[in-house]
């Protein structure tokens, strides 16, 4: 269960109200810290919610919550030995048995050297050749099953996206596009190239994320098996996962240094789910999403092991 949550209202009072909510205890079990008042701006204009950080104040502590996991576990005595020590330990015994082994077969004279050779030699020949079989027919299977994958309905079903995607492009006003479709598996890429490419991507790629979600649907209706549309524009996509991932190092880093939680900019599912995968390799900050589409966003804050540092 977690100690902590960010939680967003209108008021400062009803922001603090949901924090307690979610974590199911009372005003007076927590500790509660306003990262924003709310501000109710002229007619709508310069609004803004009120943030607060609500905490548990009866947080075990970490040392506390490690040993009484260990009583739990029944875990036994450790061992006085490290664990170097027991590699080491362990190398000694074989290295014992190797040489009790070779003096035996020095003794009997069951095998020679060179015999010893030949073998060793014949046994990575045939481990090679057994590789590169398994390779081999690993690459067969893949392209055939590629193959099967593409049946007639499935390629009439690309084609007829492609048209329906042109189609939309000509309707918002733009006259020449062309679609440059890639397949790869499961997974149809449309590249629309036009000179006004300005209009099929829009501001945050709003529109091409709309573009792209009519793709899925016709495609979902006319494929015979389950395939993936992926929509770009003048390699939009690359572009933009870069510019997100500048962003989430940004704001992980702010984080880090001080201490306090940023949320985003409402944005995509995907893009969401960018910055959570990129963040797993930042340490001290965690995140997680709040709202709903289209104006879900992202809250990056301090881990909870930021929480127990001594």
């Amino acid at each position: 269960m977690n100690d902590k949550y960010t939680a967003q209202a209108a008021t400062t009072e009803a922001a603090i109200e949901k924090g307690l909510k979610a974590l199911g205890i009372n005003k007076e079990d927590a500790i509660i810290e306003v990262v924003q008042e709310s501000k109710k701006g002229f007619i709508g204009i310069g609004q803004k919610d009120a943030i607060v950080v609500v905490k548990k104040t009866n947080t075990k502590d970490a040392v506390e919550e490690l040993l009484s996991k260990e009583v739990m576990l029944g875990e036994e005595e450790s061992t006085t030995i490290k664990p170097s020590e027991k590699q080491e330990e362990k190398g000694i015994l074989e290295d014992e048995a190797d040489t009790e082994t070779d003096k035996e077969m020095r003794e009997t004279g069951n095998e020679t050297n060179e015999t010893v050779e030949d073998k060793k030699a014949s046994n990575v020949k045939d481990a090679s050749e057994t590789v590169e079989t398994e390779k081999a027919e690993d690459t067969n299977n893949v392209s055939q099953e590629k193959k099967e994958l593409f049946n007639e309905q499935d390629e009439a079903a690309v084609q007829k996206v492609s048209e329906y995607l042109k189609t939309v492009a000509t309707k918002m006003g733009v006259e020449d596009v062309t679609i440059n479709v890639k397949r790869d598996y499961n997974r149809v890429k449309f590249s629309i190239e036009t000179k006004d490419a300005g209009l099929i991507i829009g501001r945050h790629g709003k529109v091409l994320n709309s573009l792209q979600t009519l793709a899925q649907i016709q495609m979902h209706q006319e494929a015979d098996n389950k395939l993936y549309a992926k929509v770009d524009a003048e390699n939009y996509r690359d572009r933009r996962k870069k510019t997100v991932e500048q962003l989430a190092t940004r704001t992980a880093e702010k984080v880090q240094r001080t201490k306090r939680p940023v949320i985003l900019e409402p944005m995509p599912a995907h893009e969401r789910k960018q910055i959570h995968r990129y963040l797993n390799r930042f340490s001290g900050v965690q995140t997680h999403s709040e709202g709903k589409d289209p104006h879900r966003y992202l809250v990056v804050e301090p881990s909870k092991e930021e929480d127990f540092t001594l």
